[in-house]
């Protein structure tokens, strides 16, 4: 059986077939969610083989041109290749034990790694379809977040709301574990949501994101519980880190370096003394996995192009006092940059 996608990464690599045990990657070939399973790719076809949890369900779901079958019992992965020389392997993604049991058998070990960054880099219409389905369902269960805060409510408390509304909204589940930060607690960039009760003046800093059909969106809202009149400072930089996202959205195309796109951000936050407290890249990559190729960083020379999904997130952290940040998933069409979450971005007060 053909499948032009295991066709396309096979012959990226050159090897005489192609070995996927990742989850990401298998689900990726699949279009199949499994914790078990390989997928074996050659110039005659593809197959994937998975265990009697599985068999039922991935003959009716997964892409067409890909054969399903049993996993032999008690065979080895290596058994079940015997007659190949070289092997498409992911180096980055597959466990010492694996890699050795693979070269102790005698295969040659290509990466298949960068083949599957490229390709994935590029999303389809479907792919784009289901991220942009993924945003939409973010986009609204933050919204209704928004009345039912309440003061007393714990960051665990808030999270989970918003979880159980992006599951009522059509989510699978969520991109990540959802980030909520009360008052200082902003400050670290990936705070560990916590017991930490909510109070009058708070700042609120909220990362959050779902999965549609597989495919994840990425979002960050940051606000006021009230306004206790001693946020001057967490204003005026508010104020410059939405401009640095919006910036980005205006100026970056495709044909643009990550680096490039990182330096709109970080460049204009500089003007105001505020790109030393802008502590991590401006974007990553958005798709199966929440982090994944490409990326815009200051190292970055990765060149973007129409259908790719990323984050635009340009953030300031004050140790100990504060932290603001203002992420989008966002998409290159028509060589421009459009906006897949949409919530408002401007300072809200609640």
């Amino acid at each position: 059986m053909k499948n032009l996608l295991t066709d396309k990464i096979l012959g990226a690599t050159g090897a005489d077939a192609l070995v996927v045990t990742q989850p990401d990657y298998r689900f990726y070939l699949t279009g199949f969610e499994s914790s078990f399973g390989v997928v074996i790719a050659d110039s005659d076809g593809a197959r994937f083989l998975t265990d009697s949890r599985y068999l039922e369900a991935a003959k009716s779901k997964v892409n067409g041109g890909i054969e399903v079958s049993e996993y032999p019992r008690g065979e080895s992965l290596a058994s079940l290749l015997k007659g190949y020389k070289s092997l498409g392997v992911s180096l980055s993604k597959t466990f010492a034990s694996e890699y050795l049991s693979l070269k102790e058998a005698g295969f040659e070990i290509v990466d298949s790694t960068p083949a599957f960054e490229k390709s994935m880099a590029v999303k389809s219409k479907d792919e784009l379809q289901k991220i942009q389905a993924a945003c939409v369902a973010a986009d609204k269960s933050f919204t209704s977040l928004l009345s039912q805060i309440k003061e007393g409510m714990t960051e665990n408390d808030v999270a989970a709301l918003l979880e159980y509304l992006m599951r009522q909204n059509g989510a699978s589940g969520t991109s990540f574990s959802t980030i909520c930060a009360f008052g200082a607690n902003a400050s670290v960039p990936h705070h560990e949501t916590d017991e930490t009760k909510l109070k009058f003046g708070d700042i609120v800093l909220i990362d959050f994101g779902c999965k549609v059909g597989g495919y994840c969106s990425d979002c960050t809202r940051t606000f006021l519980f009230g306004d206790d009149g001693k946020h001057e400072q967490f204003k005026q930089a508010y104020e410059h880190v939405l401009k640095a996202h919006m910036l980005v959205k205006e100026q970056f195309a495709a044909g643009m370096t990550g680096r490039a796109g990182d330096a709109i951000a970080r460049d204009y936050l500089a003007k105001f003394g505020l790109d030393k407290y802008f502590t991590h890249s401006l974007g990553h990559g958005i798709g199966i996995n929440i982090h994944e190729a490409p990326n815009l960083s200051p190292k970055s020379e990765s060149v973007f192009e129409d259908g790719m999904v990323f984050s635009d997130e340009p953030g300031v952290y004050f140790e100990g006092n504060f932290g603001i940040r203002i992420e989008d998933t966002v998409t290159l069409e028509g060589g421009r940059v459009k906006s897949l979450t949409n919530s408002d971005k401007t300072l809200t007060i609640l």
